[in-house]
C-alpha cells in the first residue's frame, strides 16, 4: 500500500510539474514570439515610412529647387538680354541720329 501511494504521489507530482513547465514554456514562447513579431513589424514599418518620407521630401525639395533655379535663371537672363539689347539699340540709334545731323548741330568732335 505504501509503495503504491508513493508511486501515485510521484506520478502526480511529475505530471503536475510537466504540465506546469509545458504551460510556462508555451506562455513564454508565445509572449516572446508575439513581442519579437510586434517589434520587428513596428521597426520595419517605421523604417520603411521614415525612408519613404525622407526620400519623397528630398526628391520634392530637389525638384522644387531645380525648377525655381531654372525659372530664376531664365527670367534673369531674359531681363538682362532685353535691357542690354534695348540700351544697345538706343545708343546705336542715338549715335546714328547725331552723326546724321549737319556739322553745325553735331556736338561730337570731328574725326
Amino acid at each position: 500500500m505504501h509503495t503504491c501511494m508513493h508511486a501515485c504521489i510521484h506520478a502526480f507530482t511529475h505530471s503536475r510539474t510537466h504540465a506546469h513547465t509545458h504551460a510556462r514554456t508555451h506562455a513564454r514562447t508565445h509572449a516572446h514570439t508575439h513581442t519579437h513579431t510586434h517589434t520587428h513589424t513596428h521597426t520595419h514599418t517605421h523604417t520603411h515610412t521614415h525612408t519613404h518620407t525622407h526620400t519623397h521630401t528630398h526628391i520634392h525639395t530637389y525638384i522644387h529647387t531645380y525648377i525655381h533655379t531654372y525659372i530664376h535663371t531664365y527670367i534673369h537672363t531674359y531681363i538682362h538680354t532685353y535691357i542690354h539689347t534695348y540700351i544697345h539699340t538706343y545708343i546705336h540709334t542715338y549715335i546714328l541720329l547725331v552723326l546724321s545731323m549737319p556739322m553745325s548741330t553735331n556736338w561730337l568732335p570731328s574725326v
